[in-house]
């Protein structure tokens, strides 16, 4: 074949460290009319050897199109490898019919696509599913009941239930959920205008994030109203049950498909990932598990999910094991730079380890002596910034925080230098006593390491909206609250100094509580709220580490 012609190929299979290609003689049909129930049709294009075999079929579901270099880079790889792809433009988007509904659709419509696929004269009969965040979560939606032709999956930096991740610790992820509603409506658009429109969004992000009420937080943006994003705003009550079409959390146990879950430290997706993971391994499932140093975006995470699926996928579908490690969980662990292999998540000899709130701004594994509690105000006005983390921006992953943890209304407890490497490899939470002077407030925590410099970065975090009655107030009146974090795994070396921040927000990541009890879309009216963190023997606040060794 014209080698000027497979240029593309040879130079994606050099990017991502690819096994050789068995053929670079590709077909690519474009714009297959896949009908659904209501008479919508969605479009497909399948890509597959020029051959006339049958071979194991590759479903990839996905709102951000199916040409260009996405399309290549999702299609080209697997069907030089042994397998035919389908990547289907989800409804609503790139020619596919109806309207895009977020994550409501999505199962009726991936059941119908198997439906087709059954009636198609190339299809083999079998399938595997493939593909990161949105592209994940519409295997989920459909794994459970798509029965014994789902052969192998791969969800990558994604989970079941996006409710979940929309609402953590009930607050709102304002910045993620903006920057995609924004993303979804300039996808389409000519380069031209689609550069235009990214660049204009610089300044009016930093304008939506800063008005109230949220509602017009789109508008602000794009300069009209979306729908879908109303009602994200809208439905945020716990247990609404206009989130049930969008939550398949319950069916994950009862997936039988050898699952590969791929994943980021910084992912904003990675604790619930992680329940997914645990509910296949607790019902006897053998699931794979890969964590990197990633955020949600990182360019290092897709070529790494694009050479695991293919080890994956032809493991379970062609017989051929050649590639596949034998560990089920590999991890990196930061601090110590370095990939492992374990049997298991979180590892095996992994212990929980309680670093206590000392006076003084201390923090140490004996609990605290008899002291004052610690104070600060949060002004929902001037909100406690998001500094790097889980972000869907250029800015997330670790971050200098030292910025940060010179503001008033940032708590920080922190050990002396270490005197041995403290690996914390598993979850990691927050036991916290506390008080408010307003009813309903947020406490934000957030897990940092020091260096000899004094440079502290940020590692994990994890936030908590109270409410009255949530939690219920203990006899001294304190609070008694428990703040999941991110898990982690990092080498804390020798020297460095282990950091706990505690505060009251992380704006724009997750929307400001205004104090003031007023729904989440229509809250105008801003009052501070005064602050107590206790740290003593009757009340002794703790961050609690899974340690290693």
């Amino acid at each position: 074949m014209n080698d000027l012609k497979t240029l593309p190929s040879h130079l994606l299979e050099w990017l991502l460290d690819l096994p050789p290609a068995e053929t670079r003689d590709i077909v690519v049909e474009r714009d297959l009319r896949v009908p659904m129930p209501d008479g919508t049709v969605l479009l497909a294009d399948r890509h597959a050897p020029r051959d006339d075999k049958k071979r194991p079929l590759i479903l990839v579901r996905s709102p951000y199109g199916r040409t260009g270099p996405l399309g290549v880079m999702l299609g080209r790889p697997f069907a030089e490898r042994g397998f035919s792809v389908l990547v289907q433009s989800c409804r609503g988007t790139f020619g596919s019919g109806g309207v895009l509904d977020p994550f409501r659709t999505e199962k009726d419509d991936g059941l119908a696509t198997l439906a087709w696929l059954k009636e198609q004269p190339w299809f083999s009969g079998e399938i595997a599913t493939f593909g990161p965040s949105y592209l994940g979560f519409v295997q989920w939606a459909i794994a459970r009941d798509a029965g014994s032709m789902l052969k192998a999956m791969s969800p990558q930096i994604t989970l079941s239930n996006f409710r979940d991740f929309k609402y953590p610790g009930e607050t709102f992820s304002l910045d993620a959920m903006l920057r995609w509603t924004h993303l979804v409506h300039i996808q389409e658009k000519p380069l031209h205008e689609h550069l235009l429109a990214r660049f204009a969004a610089r300044r009016s992000f930093k304008r939506a994030f800063a008005h109230l009420p949220l509602a017009d937080a789109d508008r602000v943006v794009l300069g009209h109203r979306v729908g879908f994003f109303q009602d994200w705003l809208e439905h945020n009550a716990p247990g609404d049950p206009w989130w049930t079409p969008a939550n398949h959390s319950a069916a994950v146990a009862e997936v039988t498909a050898p699952a590969l879950f791929i994943g980021g430290f910084y992912d904003v997706f990675l604790p619930w990932q992680l329940r997914d993971y645990a509910a296949l391994v607790a019902a006897g499932q053998t699931p794979y598990l890969t964590i990197g140093p990633w955020s949600h975006t990182s360019r290092p995470l897709f070529k790494e999910s694009i050479r695991e699926s293919l080890a994956w996928f032809r493991a379970h579908m062609l017989g051929d094991r050649s590639r596949l490690r034998e560990a089920p969980v590999r991890i990196y662990v930061m601090g110590a730079d370095e990939w492992r292999e374990y049997p298991s998540w979180p590892p095996p000899g992994v212990r929980t380890e309680r670093y206590h709130l000392q006076p003084n701004r201390g923090l140490a594994p004996n609990p605290p002596a008899v002291s004052s509690p610690d104070h600060y105000r949060y002004d929902p006005a001037d909100p406690t910034p998001s500094v790097g983390g889980a972000l869907l921006n250029e800015e997330s992953g670790p971050q200098d925080n030292r910025a940060l943890e010179a503001r008033r209304d940032v708590l920080t407890y922190t050990t002396p230098p270490l005197d041995r490497h403290i690996e914390v490899i598993g979850p990691v939470s927050a036991e916290l006593f506390v008080q408010s002077s307003l009813a309903h407030t947020d406490f934000f925590v957030r897990l940092c390491d020091v260096d000899p410099s004094g440079r502290s970065v940020n590692l994990c975090d994890g936030i908590l909206r109270l409410i009255p009655g949530r939690p219920a107030p203990r006899p001294d009146g304190t609070l008694a609250i428990t703040v999941e974090l991110w898990p982690t795994a990092h080498r804390f070396r020798r020297g460095h100094r282990i950091r706990l921040q505690v505060s009251s927000g992380a704006h724009p990541r997750f929307a400001r509580n205004p104090g003031s009890d007023e729904p989440l879309a229509t809250a105008t009216q801003l009052v501070p709220a005064d602050q107590t963190v206790h740290h003593d023997p009757a009340r002794p606040s703790a961050i609690v580490l899974s340690v290693l060794g």
